[in-house]
């Protein structure tokens, strides 16, 4: 199960009895080039679970969004962990993945998952 709905709060919310909640950003750094995903994972009880940061290649940031989503979907059910809630700020994704309206400029997001359900994103 996938929570999904648009909220603007302040500071974090706790996820629900019985879900965690992953918090995903994506950084592009201008300057060397890169971009760097990170997420953080907690349970209903404000516990951390896990977290991941890495350095990937450079891609637009609703590319490098999604893929900290991937990633993190990846690592809660590699966990063992079905009932996850996703915090992103970009707006667009959350939009694009909720209610399946997919822009032209967003071609890179469904590229991205699609190589991510073959093992090919890096």
């Amino acid at each position: 199960h996938l929570a999904c709905s648009s909220k603007t709060e302040q500071r974090w919310q706790r996820p629900d009895s019985g879900w965690v909640k992953i918090n995903v950003d994506g950084f592009v750094s201008k300057n060397i080039i890169k971009a760097a995903i990170r997420g953080a994972m907690r349970n209903s009880d404000e516990e951390w679970l896990t977290g991941f940061n890495m350095v990937i290649g450079m891609d637009e940031i609703l590319g490098i969004e999604a893929q900290a989503i991937v990633k993190g979907m990846k690592l809660a059910w590699l966990k063992g962990y079905k009932q996850v809630e996703i915090n992103c700020d970009n707006v667009m994704l959350i939009d694009t993945i909720c209610n399946g309206h997919v822009l032209r400029g967003s071609n890179k997001v469904a590229d991205c998952l699609a190589k991510a359900a073959i093992g090919k994103l890096n």
